[in-house]
């Protein structure tokens, strides 16, 4: 298992690097989330995690639309020139779309438990599917810039740390340890940064 926990090491990086890009709201963050699944797409499917193995796939495609979200530029008016191009801005979530979002979140749990359940041999598709399901509705969220993004995180960063460590993949676990504490210090960084958007 030497090669597992090789790739474990490696990922963990990639992670780190990403947490670093995210904190600053960086573009680059999309390119760097683009690596991740290949080689997280090993580590998962040697640990029996069959759920995050399919979320890479996930993750690849939200990587590649959420780079398009911050990097395109909105037109916006202006009152003294012809429309002006803007940024993605950080920003609370209507209310509208956080239940439509928890509802989203709450089919795809039930459709992945399923699946994990009655197909794979996965010893733990409650916890797997929960955090996968909750991860889908987190990235999107992160792609619309939506500052709630990192109390989502919060809740699904704690739960895979235990995840992972009871399933033999320690520096992942750590990463999400980590992960978790970051995000209470990413969810007041990017507070900050919305209130200085609107100075």
């Amino acid at each position: 298992m030497n090669w597992l926990l090789t790739l474990d090491a490696l990922g963990t990086f990639c992670g780190l690097v990403y947490l670093l890009l995210e904190l600053k709201a960086h573009p680059a963050m999309w390119i760097v989330s683009m690596v991740m699944p290949a080689i997280d797409l090993f580590v998962y499917y040697g640990a029996g995690l069959y759920a995050d193995f399919g979320m890479d796939i996930y993750y690849l495609l939200i990587a590649i639309y959420g780079f398009a979200m911050w990097t395109q530029k909105s037109a916006v008016s202006s009152e003294d020139s012809a429309p002006k191009k803007a940024d993605l801005r950080i920003s609370h979530i209507p209310l509208a779309t956080a239940l439509a979002s928890l509802a989203a979140f709450l089919a795809i749990w039930a459709l992945m438990y399923y699946i994990l359940s009655e197909w794979t041999n996965s010893t733990v598709p409650i916890l797997d599917s929960f955090c996968n399901s909750l991860s889908i509705i987190a990235l999107w969220m992160l792609a619309q810039k939506y500052v709630e993004q990192w109390l989502v995180w919060l809740v699904v960063d704690g739960l895979f740390c235990g995840l992972y460590i009871y399933k033999g993949i320690p520096f992942h676990g750590a990463l999400y340890g980590f992960y978790t504490v970051m995000a209470v210090v990413g969810y007041r960084k990017w507070l900050k940064m919305m209130r200085e958007q609107a100075d």
